[in-house]
């Protein structure tokens, strides 16, 4: 057997080369085409990653464009699986980089989705790699899974299950260190309503792409004239909120400036939408925007909604509204990414928000996910911890909640493992998202140890 530390620093440079390439991939959920179920680029991004698993000497599989597999060890038996993306939500705005460049700058790679999640794929590729290097025995299978429609519906891990055995335990690279091993459970919210003849007229609304993504950037259009625009200007000046009018081929144009983010980690976030909303309504906005601006505006705590709650297990719930559609001919669209803790009941939940914004507003629940939970003392918490606590000297630490939706849920035991480092900034779904190639080693370090620990 060759020296473990010895490969595992060796591959540094591999790895380094590999994450370049997959980011340069941009893996943006698109339309179907015929072998491609998520658009060309995720497909393109999965044949990659297969391809340079398959250079390695694993067992690959293809379920037809949907999601892949990497295999090693004694297959079949006792599966320990990792799982882990290679779809990444929209670029959005404010990048200071190419951000399907893989510029690395100071020892940090810059791109959409180097943090996630294609930088802990390739860890946990390499990982394997490196057991497979330094031809350490395996007892039972390990296993990676990469899908490709993690940022929207997971309709990659839905196909997966249907066309394949699910392994029962193991762990989803796609959060932070140590162990999460408490997931909220998720309610994904459509809201309608009709255009607003009285008062303030809006012509148009179109902001976010994706409701998990925290806007930092949104935009409307007024009929109006110089007073409007002045007065939009003195509102948001009133209220302390970064939102800026000005005349633009005859219309009033809004922007609102926030802090772009995700939807399961709001408090360093500011919503575009909700600042521009407030304004609004300071205007006089009648009608759907209204009831938005009443029942949500900038709270992510959902307390206007009447679904602000919390328990000792997983913390708080969060509320964020990622997308807004609104014009004369189709009035009213939004949508509301919820994460609720593992104690609430969803049904009283969306009970309570479609009555607070009836009856000008209908709300359609579009997605329910159930909470997921791992006791911190099962011998899969315990392992990992373990893992983690010998490759960083970190005792100290321990599994915490998240509001975070992860592969973890669709194992019978799964637990979200790495990649971020306590002392490291969260930088999913905003602009300069970036790992820390020091990082992208101790992660690959830790799941080589925790691939040890598992086997026993």
């Amino acid at each position: 057997m060759k020296d473990l530390n010895q490969v595992i620093e060796s591959l540094r440079g591999p790895m380094t080369e590999t994450l370049a390439r997959w980011i340069k991939i941009p893996s943006v959920k698109a339309d179907p085409l015929p072998g491609a179920p998520f658009g060309a680029e995720v497909r393109r991004a999965l044949d990659a990653a297969l391809e340079d698993a398959a250079a390695m000497g694993f067992e690959v599989r293809n379920f037809d464009g949907y999601a892949g597999d990497v295999r090693m060890g004694p297959l079949g038996v006792d599966p320990i699986a990792i799982l882990a993306h290679l779809d990444v939500v929209p670029v959005g705005d404010g990048w200071q980089q190419d951000p399907f460049g893989a510029e690395i700058i100071d020892g940090k790679m810059y791109g959409r989705g180097t943090s996630d999640d294609k930088g802990p794929a390739v860890a946990a590729l390499y990982a394997m790699y490196a057991l497979k290097l330094a031809e350490l025995p395996l007892n039972r299978e390990v296993r990676l899974i990469l899908g490709c429609d993690e940022e929207s519906g997971w309709g990659c891990m839905d196909y997966y299950a249907a066309h394949c055995d699910m392994p029962k335990v193991g762990f989803s690279p796609d959060a932070n260190f140590p162990v999460i091993n408490t997931e909220k459970g998720m309610l994904g919210v459509r809201l309608t309503g009709a255009y607003a003849a009285d008062g303030l007229k809006v012509k148009e609304i179109k902001v976010g792409e994706r409701g998990n993504v925290i806007p930092g950037l949104a935009s409307a259009t007024l009929c109006g004239d110089e007073v409007l625009c002045a007065e939009a200007n003195a509102a948001a000046e009133k209220l302390q909120l970064d939102v800026k009018a000005e005349m633009e081929n005859g219309l009033v144009k809004l922007v609102s400036t926030g802090i772009p983010g995700h939807a399961a980690f709001p408090e360093p976030a500011r919503n575009a939408i909700g600042q521009m909303l407030l304004v609004l309504r300071e205007l006089g906005v009648t009608g759907a925007l209204r009831t938005l601006a009443d029942c949500v505006g900038m709270e992510y705590d959902g307390k206007s909604l009447q679904i602000k709650c919390q328990d000792e297990v997983s913390g708080a719930l969060t509320c964020n509204m990622g997308i807004l559609r609104y014009n004369e001919q189709d009035g009213l669209f939004a949508t509301l990414d919820i994460r609720y803790p593992i104690l609430a009941d969803h049904k009283a939940l969306a009970a309570s928000l479609t009555a607070a914004v009836a009856p000008v507003v209908t709300a359609t629940i579009t997605r329910q996910t159930d909470p997921h939970h791992v006791a911190p003392n099962s011998k899969l918490v315990t392992a990992l911890m373990s893992a983690y606590a010998d490759v960083t000297g970190d005792t100290q630490s321990q599994p915490m909640a998240i509001g975070g939706g992860t592969y973890a849920k669709v194992l019978e035991e799964g637990v979200a493992f790495g990649s971020l480092f306590p002392e490291e900034e969260e930088l999913a779904h905003q602009a300069g998202e970036y790992i820390n190639l020091n990082s992208l080693l101790n992660n690959l370090a830790i799941f080589v140890k925790a691939i040890q620990n598992l086997q026993n």
